[in-house]
């Protein structure tokens, strides 16, 4: 499963990318994200739980960042189980551009699933994708926009 997309975040480029590498904002934005430790530098590990369709389960895994090229991009790159709902991996390669209205967001997502979650059907596989795709930029849009209002304007990670 293959899928592309594009945000426009009103913040700038360095706060964005220090969001995307942040632990705490990445948790915070992943549906069903129970647990996030780790760094961008030494990779994260993860616990998230979800439901696809009729099956739900707890995927632990690990995500790794390469290529990157700060401000501008990255690869975050992850792998999961879920016991008998079966495996979750995948990419995204991720890249940030400055527009006049402040970062354009632009990933592309290869994702492949195993197991029972395989059994359901790539229509439904790749809607559940979608929407998890839209809620996680919905949410990191949310966070890093709000964070930025807090701090009247002011980057709050610097």
């Amino acid at each position: 499963m293959e899928m592309t997309g594009t945000r426009t975040i009103a913040a700038p480029r360095e706060a964005v990318w220090a969001a995307l590498n942040d632990p705490e904002v990445l948790r915070a934005c992943i549906p069903g994200c129970e647990e996030l430790t780790g760094s961008a530098e030494d990779g994260f590990e993860a616990t998230v739980k979800q439901k696809v369709g009729p099956v739900k389960a707890t995927f632990k895994g690990a995500v790794t960042v390469s290529d990157a090229n700060p401000p501008e991009s990255y690869r975050i790159a992850g792998e999961g189980k879920g016991g008998v709902a079966g495996f979750a991996k995948g990419g995204a390669d991720v890249a940030l551009r400055e527009v006049p209205e402040g970062t354009e967001l632009s990933y592309a997502v290869d994702a492949k699933v195993g197991g029972k979650i395989a059994q359901l059907g790539s229509r439904l596989v790749d809607s559940f994708a979608a929407k998890m795709a839209d809620q996680f930029f919905e949410r990191f849009e949310a966070r890093v926009e709000g964070d930025l209002a807090e701090t009247g304007g002011q980057d709050p990670v610097t």
